[in-house]
C-alpha cells in the first residue's frame, strides 16, 4: 500500500523551481523560462512524515510539446509509487498550472506562484480519488545550504494536517523507474 504522503506533484514543481543551472534545450515558452535551469536534470530527495519510514524520490525533468510543457516523471523506492506531471502556462488564467497522474490511481491539479524576491514557490492542488480522503495540498519550498527544502500540509477528512517534507539534491545517475 502506498502511504499517503506521496502526493507528488506540487513536492515535485517545488524542487525544479530552485536549482542550479545547466545547459538547457531551445524553444521554451516565455512563461516557462523559470524552469528552464532544471530541465534536462535528475533528482534524489529523502520524503520523510511523521511516523512514517523515510522514501526516496528519483525525479527527471524535460521540455515537452515543443517547449510549450515541462514534463517530471518520478518514483519512489524504485517503482514502489511513481508519476507524472506536466507544467504548462494557462493563458486564460494566465499563470502556471499541472496535471499530476499517479500510479495508485489518483490525480492532482494545480496552480503555483514564484516570488523571484525570496526564492519562494507556493503551490495550491486538488486531489481527485485519493484513497485516504486527501482533497488538497499546500506547498512551499526553499533554498538551505544548497539543498531544497520543501513541506506540504493535506486536507484530509475537511483538516489541514502536516504532511511530507522532502530534501533534494541533484543525482546526475539516478534513474525514474517504474514496475
Amino acid at each position: 500500500m502506498i502511504p499517503r504522503t506521496y502526493i507528488f506533484s506540487a513536492c515535485c514543481l517545488l524542487l525544479g523551481l530552485l536549482g542550479s543551472a545547466q545547459a538547457a534545450p531551445e524553444n521554451l515558452s516565455a512563461e516557462l523560462e523559470p524552469l528552464r535551469p532544471y530541465i534536462g536534470k535528475t533528482w534524489r530527495g529523502l520524503l520523510s512524515e511523521p511516523g512514517k519510514p523515510e522514501k526516496i524520490d528519483i525525479s527527471h525533468w524535460e521540455r515537452a510539446l515543443n517547449g510549450t510543457a515541462v514534463k517530471i516523471s518520478h518514483s519512489v523506492n524504485q517503482g514502489e509509487y511513481g508519476g507524472e506531471t506536466t507544467v504548462f502556462f494557462d493563458k486564460k488564467l494566465k499563470q502556471l498550472r499541472y496535471f499530476y497522474f499517479t500510479t495508485a490511481g489518483f490525480y492532482t491539479h494545480g496552480t503555483m506562484q514564484f516570488d523571484a524576491k525570496t526564492g519562494v514557490l507556493a503551490a495550491q492542488e486538488q486531489v481527485e480519488n485519493n484513497t485516504y480522503g486527501i482533497t488538497a495540498v499546500r506547498s512551499s519550498s526553499s533554498v538551505v545550504a544548497g539543498q531544497l527544502k520543501v513541506s506540504a500540509e493535506y486536507l484530509q477528512h475537511g483538516k489541514w494536517v502536516a504532511g511530507h517534507s522532502a530534501i533534494y539534491t541533484e543525482a546526475p545517475d539516478a534513474k525514474v523507474e517504474f514496475k
